[in-house]
C-alpha cells in the first residue's frame, strides 16, 4: 500500500511539472503570435499591391518575361515550409502530407526544397530528392532570408534544373485554424497578373515591359516572404492550442490521480481502524 501511494505522489509531482512547463509554452507562444499575426496581414497588403503593380505593367508592356514562360514539365520543386521545433500539434504533419500528395500525383520527377528541420528530417526518412535545404530562420523571418531563398530558387528555375516550383505552406485563419496551400510559385502564373480587376493608374518609367522584368522576381520574394509570415503564425497558433490542450489534459490527470490517492489513503485507514477494532475484541 505505502508504494502504491508513493508511486501516485511521484506521478502528480510529473503531471504537475509537465502542466506548468505547457502552460509556460502555452503564454510564449501566444505572445509570439500576437506579432506574427500582424506581420503576416501586412504581407497580405504588400502583396497584393505589388501583384496589381506587376499586373498593370504585364498589361501595358508586352506581357513576355523568362519567369513568365511555361515549359513542358520534367521536373517540379517542391518548396515546403515546416518549423524547426515541433510540440504544435498537427501543423507539420498537415503541410508535410499535402506535400506528399503533390509529389505522388505528379508523373513528372519531384525534387524537395525544405524550409525546417522537421521538413528537412521527413523527406531525408522517405529518401526524396532535397536540392536544398533552409533550417534556422528564427521566429522572425526577415526579408533578407526570403529573398536568399528566392534567389536560390530563382537560379534553379532560370538554369533550367526545375520547370515548376510549387510553393507549399501553412495559410494563416485563426489560432485554432490553420490551411496548408499549394501555390504556383514558378513560371508565375499569367492567371495572378489578369485577375487583378481594373486597371489602376500607374505610370512607369521606363518602359513597362522593364519594370516588369525587375519587379517579378520582387514578386517572387514577397511571396515567399509572405508565406514565411503565414507558417510561423501558423506555427505559433498550433502551439498555443496544443499547449492549452496539453495543460487541461494534465489538470484533468491531476485531478484523477489525486482521486486515487485519497481513496488509497481512505482504505488504509479503514484497515487500520478495522486492525485496531479487531484486535481490541480478542483481548476482551
Amino acid at each position: 500500500m505505502a508504494g502504491g501511494l508513493q508511486e501516485l505522489r511521484r506521478r502528480i509531482r510529473s503531471a504537475q511539472n509537465t502542466q506548468q512547463i505547457t502552460r509556460a509554452m502555452k503564454m510564449v507562444a501566444g505572445a509570439k503570435l500576437r506579432r506574427a499575426e500582424e506581420r503576416a496581414r501586412q504581407s497580405r497588403e504588400f502583396l497584393q499591391e505589388i501583384r496589381a503593380v506587376a499586373a498593370r505593367a504585364a498589361a501595358l508592356g508586352s506581357g513576355e518575361s523568362r519567369l513568365l514562360e511555361e515549359r513542358p514539365l520534367g521536373r517540379l520543386g517542391l518548396l515546403v515550409i515546416t518549423s524547426d521545433r515541433g510540440l504544435a500539434g498537427p501543423y507539420n504533419a498537415n503541410v508535410l502530407r499535402q506535400a506528399v500528395a503533390q509529389a505522388t500525383a505528379s508523373a513528372a520527377e519531384v525534387a524537395v526544397l525544405v524550409v525546417g528541420r522537421k521538413g528537412r528530417e521527413f523527406f531525408r526518412h522517405r529518401r526524396y530528392t532535397i536540392l536544398e535545404e533552409f533550417v534556422g530562420l528564427g521566429d522572425d523571418p526577415s526579408y533578407r532570408q526570403a529573398r536568399a531563398i528566392a534567389d536560390i530558387v530563382l537560379a534553379h528555375f532560370l538554369e533550367g534544373r526545375l520547370d515548376q516550383v510549387r510553393l507549399i505552406y501553412t495559410r494563416y485563419i485563426n489560432p485554432m485554424t490553420q490551411r496548408p496551400e499549394t501555390v504556383e510559385l514558378l513560371p508565375v502564373p499569367r492567371a495572378e497578373l489578369a485577375s487583378q480587376g481594373p486597371p489602376r493608374g500607374y505610370l512607369f518609367e521606363p518602359e513597362p515591359a522593364e519594370v516588369l522584368e525587375e519587379l517579378l522576381p520582387r514578386f517572387v520574394e514577397v511571396q515567399l516572404y509572405g508565406a514565411l509570415l503565414e507558417s510561423k503564425a501558423s506555427e505559433h497558433g498550433a502551439r498555443m492550442t496544443a499547449m492549452d490542450s496539453a495543460s487541461k489534459n494534465a489538470e484533468e490527470l491531476i485531478r484523477r490521480l489525486i482521486l486515487m490517492r485519497n481513496r488509497l489513503r481512505q482504505a488504509a485507514i479503514t484497515r487500520e481502524i478495522a486492525e485496531l477494532v479487531g484486535g481490541a475484541e480478542a483481548l476482551e
